[in-house]
């Protein structure tokens, strides 16, 4: 499952994100350090359901009429302060949280109501661009040092015959999520001595930035946009960075109103309607939420974790079926499962990601889309639905 993190200061919102995203229980309070232990839990990203094309819904529980959410793992890591990777405030113990994720959300508090320590001010009196490389910068800091407190290992390496510098970087960074494939593509774009001896500490961080930026890209949810100044916001758009506008308890306002029944909204709506009786207080306050998404085309949640998914790591949906004309499974369930495959897989990889026995099995796959045979190097596209046949079972 692809696992997504939320990062940034204390008391930027991260928890209410979280919370709104996967509807868990977690501490949400208006001062720095509300979550000590990482939280983990199932969010989604949204899609179109192939069911679409279709003359009836295919009834799946994560189907809403055609909106498709497929589960993601997400982790709330506890606020970092500057200094972090140095171990302040615990930074190396949250940093490590970081290391298995797949991608990072930078959680911003646009409203300049905290400052750089997560301590509540007058909002608008914190400059929120300055949390814009925060995490960023922390990364990557934290990585070099890892690099470089294990760097006599790679120089007591390079004295064996047969040393292979793209093994032993891979060998060392494997913890931080980086592949074999990475770490190579990070030496093909570095200038670097032969011998890991010669490197100096401005090439260890060369290699820090670029694997971190190959293994965690990072986007901006600018949280809070409800109460930022306006000019926070293209401020934060203006320095070149993927930028979210949200409401994180704009939308957990919403998710509330769902489970109550007095709301209809499925996340990543634009819109909302009351179908419940609600006091004038709270019709007010949904009010005011709607004009926030009227402005930015929602609350933003959903947007930021698709955004992570779907753009920032370039994943496509895929689904496979036993029955191609059917488009069910051996139980008969339309459209049972959903994988998020990387831009450019083909029906083998589809087949080892439903399990690896499939794969071992494979013989050839039919887009159950045109009922025709495609051959093993066809490049899945967004919502193909896939039959494997495989020796498998």
């Amino acid at each position: 499952m692809i696992s997504i993190a939320l990062a940034g200061k204390p008391n930027a919102g991260k928890s209410t994100f979280y919370k709104s995203a996967t509807l868990a229980e977690v501490d949400v309070a208006n001062y720095p350090f509300t979550t000590i232990d990482a939280n983990r839990g199932v969010s989604h990203v949204r899609t179109d359901c192939p069911c679409l094309e279709r003359d009836e819904r295919c009834g799946n529980e994560h189907c809403h009429d055609g909106k498709r959410y497929v589960p993601i793992e997400l982790l709330d890591v506890a606020g970092l302060v500057p200094g972090a990777h140095e171990g302040r405030g615990l930074g190396n113990q949250f940093l490590d949280e970081l290391t298995n994720a797949d991608a990072i959300i930078n959680v911003v508090d646009a409203s300049g109501g905290t400052n750089e320590e997560g301590e509540p001010v007058e909002v608008g009196t914190y400059d929120p661009v300055e949390e814009v490389d925060f995490i960023e910068e922390e990364m990557n800091q934290w990585l070099a040092g890892i690099i470089e407190r294990n760097w006599e290992t790679v120089e007591r390496q390079s004295r064996s015959p047969g040393f292979d510098i793209d093994e032993a970087l891979s060998e060392m960074l494997t913890g931080f999520g980086a592949s074999e494939h990475e770490v190579a593509a990070s030496l093909r774009e570095l200038e670097y001595p032969d011998d890991p001896q010669q490197w100096t500490d401005d090439h260890r961080e060369a290699l820090a930035r670029d694997i971190r930026a190959r293994t965690k890209p990072i986007i901006l949810v600018a949280n809070k946009a409800d109460i930022a100044p306006e000019e926070n916001i293209e401020r934060l758009r203006e320095t070149g960075k993927p930028v979210i506008p949200a409401t994180a308890e704009g939308e957990l306002a919403l998710q509330k109103g769902v489970e109550a029944g007095v709301v209809d909204y499925d996340s990543g709506d634009d819109d909302f309607e009351i179908v419940g009786d609600l006091s004038g207080q709270q019709q007010a306050g949904l009010e005011r939420i709607r004009g926030v998404m009227q402005e930015w085309g929602g609350t933003g949640v959903q947007d930021a974790l698709d955004t992570a998914v779907y753009d920032l790591l370039d994943r496509i949906t895929a689904y496979p079926v036993q029955n191609e004309s059917k488009w069910t499974d051996g139980q008969g369930n339309v459209l049972p499962d959903a994988f998020l495959l990387p831009n450019g897989s083909t029906p083998p990889d589809l087949a080892y990601a439903v399990h690896s026995d499939i794969g071992d099995g494979y013989l050839h796959a039919v887009n159950a889309k045109t009922n025709r045979d495609i051959s093993d190097s066809y490049e899945l596209e967004e919502g193909d639905v896939i039959k494997i046949v495989s020796t498998a079972k």
